[in-house]
């Protein structure tokens, strides 16, 4: 029997790793993505915000998922990442997504469970997997640099939120906010996540898997342990989307005459395809 990406999760928070989920809106980045997990045999979470999907199709991500599932005989999950509504989510539910993430974290905690309780109910029904997100994670997605970034206190996730929201949702993992953000310092390096706050959380939500978003640009020493502490879900976007565009220009920039596209995508991919192999070895501790 194929194992679920539940299956996978238990198994990383036995084992201490986590699954990386890196993001993507175009074939040749899938590809990459999927191509560093069959070289290092892990399972990779493909992930698609609301405007990635939009842009790249729903039911097309579910379709393509399925060929390379196929092809390679790989653990290869699809997830909607930051979906705002429970129409969206459902869109993506009943196309085919694994999994699906209810970002409430900008609505009042109590609207925020009522919404996500919709979003399981409706999701469980399917076999989908259920992501919910307590505490604002810093920044706004769609910047990749900040000058500086600041911890502000009130938007990391409380721990007896955490836990309410865990026992009235239903959820199959929790986002948590401990100092991480969408984007990358100017510098290249983050300041520290607050690993006081995810152990506070962690004594408070059990066994319940927690996700840590915004992974890029994240110390490493963090890293490891943050997935000490129960995080067994790292998602990549930033990093991807700047390898990704950074090797495209440089390759466009080099050869202007070159108007085949499959040959000045293959550096970009090729990098991708490197930042991969080089996350998953971090989060699951391969050498």
């Amino acid at each position: 029997m194929a194992k679920t990406i539940k299956d996978y999760l238990k198994k990383g928070e036995a084992e201490k790793f986590a699954i990386g989920q890196f993001n993507f809106s175009d074939f040749a980045q899938m590809k990459a993505i999927v191509q560093a997990g069959q070289v290092l045999n892990s399972p990779v979470i493909l992930g698609t915000s609301e405007g990635e999907s939009a842009f790249f199709g729903l039911e097309e991500a579910v379709a393509l998922r399925n060929v390379l599932r196929k092809r390679t005989g790989m653990p290869i999950f699809l997830n909607l990442d930051h979906g705002k509504s429970f129409e969206y989510l459902k869109k993506a539910i009943d196309a085919g997504y694994d999994m699906v993430h209810f970002d409430g974290s900008k609505l009042s905690l109590e609207e925020n469970i009522k919404i996500t309780k919709e979003v399981v109910k409706y999701a469980h029904k399917k076999g989908v997997t259920v992501e919910g997100e307590v505490g604002k994670i810093g920044n706004d997605a769609s910047r990749l640099y900040l000058e500086k970034f600041e911890i502000i206190e009130e938007n990391l996730t409380k721990p007896e939120d955490a836990e309410r929201f865990v026992k009235e949702t239903g959820v199959d993992l929790l986002a948590v906010s401990i100092g991480n953000f969408h984007g990358i310092e100017i510098s290249g390096i983050d300041p520290n996540l607050r690993l006081d706050v995810l152990k506070n959380i962690k004594e408070k939500v059990g066994k319940m898997p927690l996700v840590l978003h915004g992974g890029s640009g994240t110390p490493e020493d963090d890293i490891r342990g943050a997935i000490a502490l129960g995080i067994v879900k790292i998602n990549i976007n930033t990093e991807l989307r700047l390898t990704f565009s950074g090797n495209l220009r440089k390759t466009l920039a080099a050869d202007l005459e070159n108007i085949v596209p499959y040959k000045y995508l293959v550096p970009p991919m090729e990098a991708s395809e490197h930042l991969v192999e080089y996350k998953i070895r971090l989060f699951t501790n391969l050498k």
